[in-house]
């Protein structure tokens, strides 16, 4: 049995979330936020490499990488994220059908909402961590915060414009247990392959406090 997403969302305060262009990029990016103490990473379905750089990361990272899939909209992303060998996964939103699918799969859903309703909602189904997006868009700070007033049973990692600035704010709330955020791994940054510049935010994002 894998780890459950109350799990994962304690293992460190940020959790990047790439868009993987080419293949070979990968591996080094991964190992490059890992050795920065970032070992939860979210690649998104976004492009067409990004199932093979999910199993390619799971293959080649320690056991305690937790590599999983983002943008997840149906349940066929469900099932080839299970197959990719993905140990979570991430949704902007839900669908009736997502959350069916996400009910009977072998790895945890971290469901997307951006509305108390939705909050209560999916709750009401099971799911007591999810994801606020778009963060910054929806509200921000305020928001979640709001939120956690009627509704403190549920943990919220926003993602969505969040940077190494804001990140601090959304972390101190009690019902915050991570954020997702993409600045640490720029696209230039890959692009240009400086892994070690990479490592280096992702060292300043490990360090957060929360």
């Amino acid at each position: 049995m894998g780890l459950s997403i109350d799990e994962i969302v304690k293992v460190a305060p940020v959790v990047p979330v790439m868009v993987i262009e080419n293949l070979e990029d990968a591996v080094p990016l991964a190992q490059a936020l890992y050795n920065g103490g970032l070992k939860v990473l979210e690649i998104t379905l976004r492009t067409p490499v990004a199932l093979d750089a999910i199993s390619a990361m799971v293959k080649a990272l320690p056991d305690d990488a937790v590599i999983g899939s983002g943008t997840v909209v149906t349940p066929q992303d469900l099932q080839a994220s299970v197959d990719a060998g993905a140990k979570f996964m991430v949704s902007p939103g839900t669908t009736p059908a997502l959350i069916e699918a996400a009910k009977n799969c072998d790895i945890p859903l971290l469901p997307g909402i951006a509305t108390p309703s939705e909050a209560m909602n999916l709750y009401t189904q099971g799911f007591t961590h999810l994801k606020f997006f778009p963060a910054e868009s929806a509200g921000g700070v305020s928001m979640v915060k709001s939120i956690g007033g009627p509704l403190p049973q549920i943990t919220f990692c926003p993602t969505g414009g969040i940077n190494l600035e804001k990140a601090p704010s959304y972390l101190a709330l009690p019902n915050v247990a991570c954020v997702g955020g993409t600045w640490m791994a720029p696209k230039n940054l890959i692009a240009e392959k400086k892994w070690e510049e990479i490592e280096t935010l992702a060292r300043q994002a490990a360090s957060l406090e929360r």
